[in-house]
């Protein structure tokens, strides 16, 4: 695969961390060396990568034979990834699919509580059925791709890491390597081969959902943790290289994810080729220079042309002018989002070099037999088949899957003591105290005396979840409890462990109501989980109307009580007012499983030592003001103990220029992205995916209004309750808009008599939704005339809309015969002049 354009990447990494931060100077010199020798002789923007793993002659016969013996069918079924969900264990001993994948919140028998055993049995059945010949008449070994981001996440009871935007702050390759070996360890336990890690964006706009999940903003530490992590996972070349107790590594998500215009989780990342590889590139650099064996695609565009349909970035650049002969996979149906695309029919992005389909859900075996059927018409040339196919094979062989036992009989395989052992949980609890940064510490009130009267408060003060983040357990790293981490410690305990065994007392009261008046209080509190564009943000302001957290650290400070505040999250954000109601204030990240990392950093020991002094240095920019127009603190600032203070006295509590709230255009000729419409009659439900589409008992199709096919028409038949509804899959955040004036509006036209009830239907999360019914509004507008209807925000809220997490912008459903067609559905900050505003209640 790739190593460093020149191989010496210790001695790179080193220059570059030794500048803590990289200051431009010493990022040049690190850089120049990876720009140097071969690394330009092939394009003056991307250079060619040389392998430490390379070409092996014997290895690629050995790939020719096999091939030579296969029928088209076989090779197809090597570029179908489905997920754990949608197939059976006959199903791949019938396609024999070259791998398969388990989602984030996916697990064996779709059962959260799954053991390792249950991990492994399937992990077995799947191998052995591949390997059967019986029915598809291969015997080429599967392998299993898993999202490990930060440990073995899916796991019950594994050691959960910092995730990437702490580790970032701790400013340690060596460390991340470490952590990166722990994560393959505990992956093998549990007979899986392939991790789709590490994500190497270079974040530059922290509204991003996904802004945890990128090292730092600075191109070059992406560079440097990526070659550091791939060698964790996968081992060195030479030495132990995919042996018994690692696994293949992915690089992702190429090219550009973190680079998207105002942050918008798979949007588009408008710069030109030289940024794009000077920012977005250098985690490439950095992981195919260490031998990374996979790269995935990602979902975002460049410049309008979505990435996984890209021939020239994928074949051109990525194969051809950086040298990477491994395999492309594909992210989670990203292939049926370019254009003439479905989910289970695009060619497209076999052309332009994917190898991989990842293809969760039902679609995996229509594209199955569409990609045979394009092969046979001549749409995708049988060279580029047995290209991807011959780059699968070369990374199976490079681990060794045709020569390993099955994943039962491993080494690793079954040694559950493994899974959260107590040495693993130490590099954990070693990368949070790393990982911390402190940002505010007034007459050095930290660290602090264990022997005092201690009052933690704050929600998240004993909530192992909420310190993890999303990616944990579950997708969104939601609906967990403390007992969903056993071994695990959240970070009240930790300071509890600490406090009383130096002979202290402390006491645990989330809303700061104490029995005993105490000498400091610690209020741990931050953002909720999330993952993916559910993180996605209008602007960083974190209280967002919502300041129960103020008033609380208000409360303490009213009282005479120091309070230090520990804020968790996933990115930096405007906290002005809560710095300012600090008197110490730390941002820990999303620590993981080992809360009491966070303690042995805040608590002095028990004759007054100093345990271990604060280290970490912020890996992006933090904001002064919720737009981050202005800068409060610069990458790579924080204080260690001791140090002079870094913030000037009070901050500015007001929101600087005011917040920008354009108007969210959910529907204008189509539906925009990311929403989609969808459909629903009786209990079943379907994703519209085409110009007309019927499902039971409600059909809708497109008609030209003012231009060709902008408007959309929906038939109810009457015969069972049916709707349709614009969702969304990540939910999006409108309390930037001032709801006394703002409104959903939507222009639609009645084309048939109203019936008595139509149900408007919004909904905004878990037990969260509006449902009224509109019927009277709508009887009220001329049949068969466009007409505007502003409903107003305020009255929305106060009916129960969560504007926090909006996650359907409009629909409608009826019992009843009818007939309506829409052609506009927007969020408005301020209506037009004259309109009204429809007030309705739930």
């Amino acid at each position: 695969m790739q190593y460093s354009v020149f191989r010496k990447t210790s001695l790179a990494v080193g220059i570059a961390f030794a500048c803590t931060y990289a200051l431009t100077a010493c990022t040049d010199a690190s850089d120049s060396q990876y720009a140097s020798q071969e690394s330009q002789r092939s394009n003056e923007i991307w250079p060619y990568i040389e392998s430490p793993v390379g070409l092996n002659d014997e290895l690629e016969a050995r790939i020719t034979e096999l091939m030579d013996s296969m029928t088209l069918e076989q090779k197809i079924a090597q570029m179908i990834q489905p997920e754990i969900r949608d197939i059976t264990v006959e199903d791949m001993r019938k396609y024999g699919f070259g791998s398969y994948l388990n989602g984030g919140g996916s697990f064996p028998n779709n059962d959260k509580y799954a053991t390792p055993e249950d991990w492994i049995a399937l992990a077995e059945a799947m191998y052995e059925a591949s390997i059967d010949d019986s029915l598809d008449g291969s015997s080429i070994p599967t392998m299993w791709g898993t999202d490990a981001v930060h440990g073995h996440n899916n796991v019950i009871g594994a050691t959960i890491f910092p995730h990437n935007i702490g580790l970032g702050a701790a400013n340690n390759p060596a460390l991340i390597e470490e952590i990166a070996a722990v994560t393959a360890r505990e992956v093998m336990v549990t007979g899986i081969d392939w991790v789709f890690a590490p994500t190497v964006a270079v974040a530059k706009n922290l509204r991003w959902g996904r802004t945890y999940e990128s090292y730092s903003e600075n191109p070059a530490i992406v560079r440097d943790y990526a070659a550091s992590i791939v060698t964790g996972l996968q081992g060195e070349v030479g030495k132990d290289f995919l042996d018994d107790q690692r696994v293949i590594s992915t690089v992702k998500h190429f090219v550009g994810d973190g680079g998207t215009t105002d942050g918008i989780d798979q949007g588009d990342t408008v710069v030109d080729e030289q940024a794009l590889f000077d920012v977005h590139a250098q985690g490439y650099v950095g992981g195919l220079g260490a031998g990374a064996q996979t790269v995935m695609a990602t979902f975002n565009s460049w410049n309008g042309e979505k990435i996984h349909g890209s021939h020239y970035l994928l074949t051109e650049v990525l194969k051809e002018k950086m040298g990477f002969d491994g395999l492309v996979v594909g992210d989670w149906n990203g292939h049926g989002q370019i254009p003439g695309c479905t989910n289970d029919n695009c060619p497209q992005a076999a052309n332009a070099g994917l190898d991989i389909f990842m293809v969760p859900t039902d679609a995996w075996q229509p594209l199955y037999y569409n990609l045979i059927d394009q092969v046979r018409e001549g749409i995708i040339p049988q060279e580029r088949v047995d290209d991807a196919v011959r780059r699968i094979l070369r990374v199976k062989m490079r681990a060794g899957l045709f020569d390993k036992p099955s994943p039962a009989n491993r080494p690793l395989a079954g040694r559950t003591e493994l899974i959260g052992a107590a040495e693993h949980r130490a590099v954990a609890r070693d990368a949070v105290r790393q990982s911390l940064v402190l940002l505010k510490n007034n007459d050095q009130l930290l660290p602090l005396n264990p022997q005092q009267r201690i009052l933690v408060a704050g929600e998240a003060a004993d909530h192992i979840g909420q310190q993890s983040g999303g990616w944990t357990i579950s997708w969104q790293g939601t609906g967990n409890s403390n007992e969903d981490f056993p071994g695990g410690t959240s970070i009240y305990q930790g300071i509890a462990d600490q406090v009383e065994a130096a002979g202290g007392s402390i006491e645990l009261a989330a809303d700061g109501q104490f029995n005993e008046r105490p000498d400091v209080a610690i209020v741990v509190f931050g953002e909720q989980p999330y993952a993916e564009g559910n993180g996605d943000i209008a602007n960083l302001d974190f209280q967002r109307g919502n300041a129960i957290d103020l008033a609380l650290l208000h409360s303490l400070r009213e009282q005479g009580i120091p309070v230090v505040s520990l804020f968790i999250s996933g990115r930096p954000m405007w906290v002005n007012p809560e710095l300012n109601a600090s008197d110490a204030f730390m941002a820990v990240w999303l620590p993981g499983s080992e809360g009491q990392g966070v303690a042995d950093v805040i608590l002095r020991d028990a004759e007054g030592n100093v345990q271990f002094d604060v280290t970490g240095r912020l890996p992006f920019s933090w904001p002064a003001t919720p737009n981050a127009e202005e800068t409060l603190l610069q990458l790579g600032m924080g204080m260690s103990y001791g140090d002079a203070d870094i913030l000037d006295g009070a901050l500015p509590e007001d929101m600087g220029s005011e917040l920008e709230t354009e108007a969210l255009v959910v529907f204008e000729r189509a539906v925009q992205q990311p929403w989609l419409l969808e459909l629903s009659s009786g209990d079943a439900r379907s994703i519209v995916a085409s110009s007309v589409q019927a499902l039971r008992t409600i059909r809708t199709e497109t008609f030209d209004d003012r231009v060709q096919e902008d408007a959309r028409r929906v038939y109810f038949s009457g015969e069972e309750e049916a709707g349709f509804s614009l969702v969304t899959p990540f939910p999006r955040d409108l309390r930037a808009y001032d709801t006394e004036v703002s409104a959903l509006s939507v222009t639609l036209k009645t084309e048939r008599t109203v019936p008595d009830n139509v149900q408007l239907n919004l909904y905004c999360g878990e037990n969260c939704n509006v449902s009224t019914n509109i019927a009277a509004e709508l009887a009220e507008l001329p049949e068969n005339e466009w007409q505007t209807l502003n409903f107003s925000l305020s009255c929305l809220q106060e009916a129960g809309f969560n504007l926090a997490q909006v996650g359907s912008a409009f629909g409608l459903s009826t019992e009843s015969a009818w007939q309506v067609s829409f052609n506009d559905i927007r969020f408005v900050p301020e209506v037009a002049e004259g309109a009204d505003n429809i007030c309705i209640s739930n």
